[in-house]
């Protein structure tokens, strides 16, 4: 089968937006929107299960020329189709954006003012589960048996227990929780439905799909005509499924184009991390426990994710993610270490697939699980923000933007040691090498004996070029990257 990806993901980096707590636009009334509901919390205020900060889609494209100065150039939205959390994942209508974030005037707004700044825009797809609001779930609840929708969902009696938690409901619900009716999407009715949201966002603009939990949509073919159908609409929709592991199922070039790579997620929290590690809510999340690698075991994991598991087509569109609205937030997981961190995104900009950053992670954010992870934004207050962090990973996406090989380049491993591993990225002629040191310790290598080109260092200034039979120096905690 021969294997298709969009060609822009390849240089694609993302910017993950949670829309209740990115921005807050002043101009929302004035601007002649809806006035917001009373009682939202303070913005900025500790996060709350069932609390709102009334973030919305023209705060977030009053937001862009940030991203555009940050160097991202797509962004994934979490859920903002009109619904009763705050995360938005309860959906009740799948045709109309919430009117906290301004309704369908508002993300067309968005959508047009990210387009104009070259930004690709992807929405998240909640497919496998609804909620207690969506219509034909509310008509169950209304008319029960009698309901002609009742084969919408997987009922076993009547009437639906959709409330009392004391009792289990007695519908199919996702992990069992109430408010959140699993879809029967071998219904003809609702296979079409599903399939008529994906279509209907492309044809307004938006360049793919993250879906949410889709290997609980336990159908193949259900996501292979998903996939048609958008592909008639968009060839180059890009879509991407929310997979914690080995997704190679749903990777063959017939389903998704790439998963959220929470595999290099580990990886990179087990390398940079090492015993550091803070795992009293990580555990508690899709990560699991995340095991402590040295540079060995760290080069042979990204070996496996990049050279062994995927075609390579897939391996360049894969979503690479440090953290999410989903896990606790990178800083707080490697315990306040800012190098750790920083470590972390010089690999995430310089191995295969598209980076994603969680919002506010390029800043410092802390945060435990959800709903701590999920902070607000804090513009009001610069002087929290971590901004030599800022600025390197603004240098670290300007970089990868300069050099194809960063982007699309093929990976090996050149050098590993307990806690250096250093490796190389080629495309069409150019190299680029890149070596990362987690020890607090100065550390050397030598480049292969017969390594064929030479490469000037790039981010810093040292003049030492890499080449054949050299020796190399790591200062402690640092990282290094040459290339043509």
């Amino acid at each position: 089968m021969t294997i298709s990806i969009p060609e822009w993901v390849q240089d694609a980096v993302f910017y993950q937006i949670f829309p209740d707590r990115f921005a807050f636009s002043r101009r929302f009334e004035q601007a002649g929107y809806p006035a917001k509901p009373n009682h939202l919390q303070k913005w900025g205020a500790p996060p709350t299960t069932y609390g709102f900060q009334g973030g919305d889609l023209l705060g977030a494209a009053e937001k862009l020329d940030y991203l555009v100065d940050l160097g991202i150039n797509a962004i994934y939205l979490n859920p903002i189709f009109q619904s009763a959390s705050n995360h938005r994942y309860h959906t009740h209508d799948y045709f109309t954006v919430d009117p906290i974030l301004g309704g369908n005037r508002a993300f067309d707004v968005f959508l047009q003012a990210a387009h104009e700044r070259g930004i690709r825009v992807i929405l998240d797809g909640v497919f496998n589960h609804a909620s207690r609001g969506f219509f034909q779930f509310n008509h169950l609840l209304e008319c029960g048996e009698e309901s002609p929708y009742r084969d919408w969902f997987h009922a076993h009696g009547w009437p639906l227990n959709a409330y009392d938690t004391q009792h289990p409901p007695n519908y199919d619900a996702w992990w069992g929780i109430h408010s959140l009716p699993k879809f029967n999407t071998d219904n003809t009715a609702v296979r079409e439905f599903l399939w008529s949201v994906g279509t209907h966002w492309l044809e307004k603009g938006i360049d793919g799909w993250r879906l949410d939990v889709p290997s609980e949509i336990d159908d193949d073919e259900f996501w292979r005509e998903f996939r048609r159908r958008c592909r008639a609409v968009n060839p180059e929709a890009y879509i991407v499924g929310e997979l914690w592991g080995d997704a190679q199922r749903w990777l063959q070039g017939d389903q998704f184009d790439a998963q959220m790579n929470y595999m290099f997620s580990r990886a990179a929290l087990g390398f940079f991390g090492g015993q550091s590690l803070d795992q009293s809510d990580s555990t508690h999340t899709g990560l699991g426990y995340i095991q402590s690698l040295n540079g060995h075991q760290f080069g042979d994991e990204l070996n496996r994710i990049f050279n062994q598991t995927y075609a390579p087509e897939i391996v360049l569109a894969q979503m690479n993610m440090l953290g999410s609205h989903d896990t606790p937030r990178i800083l707080t997981v490697v315990n306040e270490d800012v190098t750790a961190v920083s470590l972390m995104f010089f690999c995430q900009m310089t191995v295969p697939g598209a980076p994603n950053i969680y919002y506010g992670d390029e800043i410092g954010l802390p945060g435990r699980r959800d709903p701590d992870c999920r902070r607000a934004f804090p513009w009001q207050d610069e002087a929290s923000w971590n901004h030599s962090l800022l600025a390197q990973v603004q240098a670290l996406i300007r970089l990868r933007h300069e050099i194809p090989a960063l982007r699309r380049g093929d990976f090996t491993v050149l050098y590993a040691n307990e806690a250096v591993v250093v490796y190389q990225r080629q495309y069409e002629g150019q190299t680029a090498v890149i070596a990362l040191n987690t020890s607090t310790d100065n550390q050397s290598f030598s480049s292969p004996p017969d390594f064929p080109s030479q490469l000037p260092e790039r981010l810093t200034e040292t003049g030492q070029i890499f080449q054949k039979n050299e020796t190399y120096t790591l200062h402690g905690r640092s990282g290094r990257i040459w290339a043509d």
